[in-house]
């Protein structure tokens, strides 16, 4: 009889990115894109095969099912031959394709983390909105396919929340600012549940201020060869960028002193190999102010993120404003700019005393409102917080108890997975 092992699997789905790795690490082990290259070939001659000949059939079915890679070795085979394609299994954070995502998962948990999935429990997540029938094909693919003996699929804000777990306390109220590279969620968690009705998004994240990065140092005529241009700016983005308190008072510093604060990009032409260098300036604040001041990158959508972090804590119920406002967790890359968290602080706590300001006058000083506190968590590992979190909550005790195991599903069926409870023994 094979004994359980105690060890958890955790898989972070995003968009692009999946960070795959073992509970109680304080980081993921393998990062790896979130693609599938399919071998063509293979498929085609299914198609073609006739009806009759089933061997053919059969035997291209077999080769198409196991020529395929993922990750960054799938973007690779797809450059180099014609006859891998790529596949998305993830669109907008929803599963859209299962054979993929199948694939996906297998090279994740043989080739990557080469361990047996019988031994281990596992913790995937999936983003606020994900419908229970998406719930119910992973319960299905993981205790089928993988013979997983238990699973917990988690929402990915909570998870958030978890990373500030300590011994003593746990605060599972606050809200989630989740800034990545395709979209930006807010989401407020009320002791662990999340309010539905009350999430906001918005359509700036990561990759738009690469792209306004590059805007800005094309139009100012930098010498950037084209085909390196987007790069550039990921890097200069990732280095140099940094959040001001004042637009018209940092473009002043940056004239008065360009040789401080300006900076000085090297590179090689691809195609040439010949060396380039360019100057790095008011993108360096410019890229994350499109939170702040969107109308600056585009004109189709101008709400700045504190006024839309406000408007989701708004929505709440009127009991779990206060603590929404005192517990604003920051999660994702495109948070780690400095000085990020003390602009976002300072903007929503203006927007939030003007408001108790016009409720005191209006009551002519009969009852005074009572001062909001608001505080943006920031911390070190904010960039991985849903993984830290996830990896902090299934090395507890109360994980195992809360997953669901192989003898339920056969008992009751995959309708198991389309609720998982919350931690109660961590309040």
């Amino acid at each position: 009889m094979k004994c359980r092992i105690d060890f958890s699997l955790i898989f972070i789905h995003y968009c692009r990115y999946t960070k795959m790795g073992f509970a109680g690490n304080v980081e993921p082990c393998f990062i790896a894109p979130t693609v599938v290259a399919v071998n063509e070939s293979f498929l085609n001659q299914n198609r073609s095969s006739t009806k009759g000949n089933w061997l053919a059939q059969h035997s291209a079915g077999v080769m198409a099912d196991l020529d395929f890679f993922i990750g960054d070795e799938a973007i690779a085979r797809s450059r180099n031959s014609s006859t891998y394609n790529l596949s998305y299994p993830i669109v907008h954070g929803q599963v859209d394709n299962w054979d993929a995502m199948e694939r996906f998962w297998q090279q994740c948990i043989f080739n990557y983390l080469r361990c047996d999935p019988e031994d281990h429990y596992f913790l995937l997540t999936e983003s606020p909105l994900t419908a229970p029938e998406s719930r119910e094909y992973t319960g299905e693919i993981m205790f089928e396919t993988f013979n997983v003996p238990g699973l917990y699929i988690a929402v990915q804000p909570v998870l958030a929340l978890a990373a500030g777990y300590t011994t003593s306390k746990c605060e599972m109220t606050g809200v989630v600012v989740d800034v990545g590279d395709g979209a930006t969620h807010v989401v407020p968690v009320a002791d662990g549940y999340v309010i539905g009705s009350s999430i906001k998004s918005i359509p700036i994240a990561g990759k738009d201020v690469t792209l306004f990065v590059q805007q800005l140092m094309r139009e100012r005529g930098e010498h950037v060869p084209p085909e390196d241009s987007f790069e550039v700016a990921r890097k200069v983005k990732e280095m140099y960028c940094y959040t001001c308190s004042d637009i018209v008072k940092e473009f002043n510093k940056h004239d008065k002193e360009p040789g401080k604060y300006i900076k000085h990009w090297r590179g090689i032409k691809p195609k040439t190999g010949a060396p380039y260098s360019c100057d790095v300036g008011y993108e360096r604040f410019l890229g994350p102010e499109i939170f702040f001041n969107p109308e600056i990158y585009s004109s189709d959508f101008a709400t700045p993120l504190p006024a839309v972090i406000d408007k989701c804590i708004q929505s709440a119920p009127i009991d779990t404003r206060r603590a929404l406002y005192k517990n604003i967790v920051l999660s994702g890359g495109s948070t780690m700019f400095k000085d990020f968290n003390r602009r976002l602080q300072r903007d929503v706590k203006k927007i939030v005393d003007a408001r108790v300001l016009a409720s005191d006058s209006r009551l002519d000083g009969e009852v005074k409102s009572q001062p909001v506190e608001v505080n943006v968590v920031s911390h070190p590992i904010q960039r991985y917080a849903v993984w830290f979190g996830g990896s902090v909550l299934a090395s507890t005790p109360e994980f195992f108890a809360a997953c669901h195991t192989k003898a339920e599903y056969e008992e009751y069926g995959a309708s198991i997975c389309r609720t998982n409870p919350v931690f109660k023994g961590m309040y």
